[in-house]
């Protein structure tokens, strides 16, 4: 079992390109009803990818927390 959380990050304010702390995390798309499947992304060695669903590009910046997101904001809560 993981002894950590993988961090979902969803794009509601429709930014062209999300930083984020983190190299391994979900994309959501934005939030119910227009997300998207919530598909695991890896960049492995690179610094940047992009959603194959909902086209936003993904940034890693080392100085960000992994729940850190530029802009602040993208990070997905499970609405209680």
């Amino acid at each position: 079992m993981s002894d950590h959380a993988v961090p979902h990050f969803q794009n509601d304010q429709g930014v062209a390109v999300i930083e984020i702390g983190v190299r391994e995390f979900m994309c959501c798309g934005a939030s119910a009803p227009f997300d998207h499947p919530h598909v695991y992304l890896d960049m492995g060695d690179d610094d940047e990818i992009v959603c194959p669903y909902c086209s936003t590009l993904y940034r890693h910046k080392a100085e960000l927390g992994p729940f850190d997101t530029r802009p602040a904001g993208c990070l997905y809560e499970k609405a209680a």
